[in-house]
């Protein structure tokens, strides 16, 4: 995990505050409302005793990318949360995912969704999905085309323990935040045009997220900005 300077309560508040007063401002600007999107801090690398302090500071959303260390890190943290997986997820880990988190980020494939939904169904519990789409057309990036998710939706009905809330999305990395527009529209369109029964768009990470959120998202990932760097 990081080994980064130990954050106080006061700093972490003041974090916290920064990040939600951007979100809210964005949100206005582009005739939304704060509560449509939600802030999902990423705490992967960061030990638990900094995710307490924005627990104590009312965070109360999490992302983890990395099966280990969730697993031995979660049970460490003092105060409930709700914990989000966002990183690529192995289907010989699902079992794990299953018992920790209630969304998963990066739904992306129907032999996943099948290893998930036995394992809820065994716990008798459900998890959030966010489907992931490569609407850039790298193909070093995870994730469907846009034109198959009509099909991946219907073949996705009889797992109804994964359940389908959104879409997700990660651009190609660019300093300007403006050079990801494109593809936070361009995911904003999939939806509409192929799955406009999903009210999620989980798109935007620290350098990006004002503008991610002017083109619909619902959810942010933001780590850096809060934690610090890694």
């Amino acid at each position: 995990m990081s080994a980064a300077v130990k954050l106080s309560p006061e700093e972490a508040q003041r974090r916290l505050m920064e990040i939600r007063a951007a979100i809210d401002e964005a949100a206005r600007a582009s005739g939304r409302a704060s509560g449509d999107v939600t802030l999902l801090a990423v705490s992967k690398t960061f030990p638990p005793e900094d995710i307490a302090l924005f627990l104590e500071a009312g965070q109360k959303d999490f992302g983890e990318s990395y099966i280990q260390e969730a697993r031995e890190k979660i049970p460490q943290v003092p105060l409930a949360a709700n914990w989000h997986f966002i990183g690529r997820l192995q289907t010989n880990k699902a079992k794990y995912a299953a018992r920790l988190f209630s969304h998963v980020h990066a739904l992306d494939s129907l032999e996943l969704a099948a290893e998930l939904h036995k394992r809820l169904i065994a716990q008798d519990s459900s998890v959030s999905a966010f489907i992931q789409v490569n609407v850039s057309g790298e193909e070093s990036k995870n994730g469907m085309e846009p034109d198959e998710l009509p099909r991946f939706l219907d073949a996705l009905a009889p797992f109804s323990a994964v359940v389908p809330v959104g879409l997700m999305t990660i651009p190609p990395y660019d300093p300007d935040p403006e050079e990801s527009r494109r593809h936070f529209r361009a995911l904003y369109e999939t939806r509409e045009k192929y799955a406009p029964r999903l009210p999620g768009l989980s798109m935007g990470m620290s350098g990006d997220f004002q503008v991610a959120i002017s083109e619909g998202a619902t959810v942010v990932r933001v780590g850096t900005a809060l934690f610090g760097p890694r």
